[in-house]
């Protein structure tokens, strides 16, 4: 089952025409420079935009084609905007009643308490939107928009107006969502950080045109897109917590057996988790250094070596077993370790570089 649209909007002088084919499950961001296109779409999916030449089905349901136009209230979907948008003269409690009301009885999909546990709300439920925080607020209103049983959930960039302590407040409970419950989301962000921690898709989007769509941790990685070439490049590396230190070092474990240690996270052993690896935190060396300050020695091989943006700079793509790695090193450091495609090398990343 999939998500399947065909876009083809004239505003002015900016021309949207988009094909997408989008998994029925997980987290698809849409992800792009302001003015790429990333809210249009989403508000074309949700009937906000009256589009004459577009089609859209959610697991084979047809919401609009040629003949159709489900308007929005018959469009089975949830959607979060950049502000939360609470009914300011309701307490926390009333304003999800709202969202929940709207829902027959007989058609409910999601259980108030458990979304009130899942969004950590229970300490919230009586008091106004003008007591919270931007993070609270937000959650309230990504609760709100889950208690109308979506078949589908749309969040335009959710966190865009809340500082970094809110931020960092409100991730976890996005994350939740992803493993909790099985309602496919379609995320916009401009925010690299936010869509490697959450996506499990992505659609890179350039002047209202598709780039690239496909798995996240391949489109970070293709050398012949610019999220290889931007100075914050990065992999993500998918692991399990498999134990805690003394010295306050976590270990995850790779498919392939070996270890990545990173400073100390507060979560749960065996848990699956994602590492944010930058290319430029990865060294590169022939054999397995002795006596030095790195923790992370892991053997990969080299896929590929790709001109940079700074011409004194190089890009190789590793093989780490199923997953690849970026490395940004000197191209002095090329031309000295002779480094050939197929070699097996050695990445050195710092514990300390590394973040879930």
């Amino acid at each position: 089952m999939s998500i399947t649209a065909s876009i083809n909007l004239q505003r002015g002088s900016f021309q949207l025409e988009v094909k997408l084919e989008l998994p029925a499950k997980g987290i698809t961001a849409l992800f792009g420079r302001s003015g790429s296109g990333k809210t249009t779409i989403l508000r074309c999916i949700a009937g906000l935009e009256r589009v004459n030449s577009m089609s859209l089905s959610v697991n084979g349901d047809v919401w609009q084609d040629e003949q159709l136009f489900l308007p929005v209230h018959q469009r089975a979907l949830g959607y979060v905007f950049q502000e939360a948008s609470l009914f300011p003269h309701l307490n926390v409690e009333r304003n999800l009643m709202f969202g929940y009301n709207r829902v027959a009885k007989a058609q409910r999909q999601i259980c108030f308490t458990e979304t009130v546990e899942l969004l950590g709300l229970s300490s919230l439920l009586k008091r106004y939107p003008e007591q919270l925080s931007g993070g609270q607020r937000q959650r309230v209103a990504i609760a709100r928009a889950l208690l109308t049983s979506p078949r589908l959930l749309l969040m335009d960039e959710p966190m865009a107006s809340l500082d970094q302590s809110s931020k960092a407040e409100i991730l976890p409970y996005i994350e939740r969502l992803h493993a909790s419950l099985g309602i496919p989301i379609i995320y916009v962000s401009h925010a690299i950080d936010e869509v490697s921690r959450l996506a499990d898709y992505m659609v890179l989007l350039e002047q209202g045109r598709v780039l690239a769509q496909g798995p996240l941790q391949e489109l970070l990685t293709r050398t012949d897109l610019p999220l290889a070439h931007s100075a914050n490049a990065a992999a993500v590396i998918k692991a399990r917590v498999q134990a805690h230190s003394d010295d306050y070092i976590s270990e995850l474990q790779l498919a392939d057996g070996q270890c990545l240690s990173i400073s100390q996270q507060n979560i749960a052993l065996g848990t699956e988790v994602r590492a944010r690896v930058l290319a430029r935190d990865v060294a590169i060396a022939l054999a397995p250094p002795q006596q030095f300050s790195v923790n992370n020695c892991l053997a990969v091989t080299l896929l590929e070596i790709s001109d940079d943006p700074n011409p004194g700079h190089v890009l190789l793509k590793l093989a780490l077993s199923d997953q690849v790695l970026l490395s940004r090193i000197s191209r002095r450091s090329l031309q000295r370790l002779a480094l050939q495609p197929g070699q097996l090398l050695y990445a050195l990343v710092k514990a300390v570089s590394l973040d879930l």
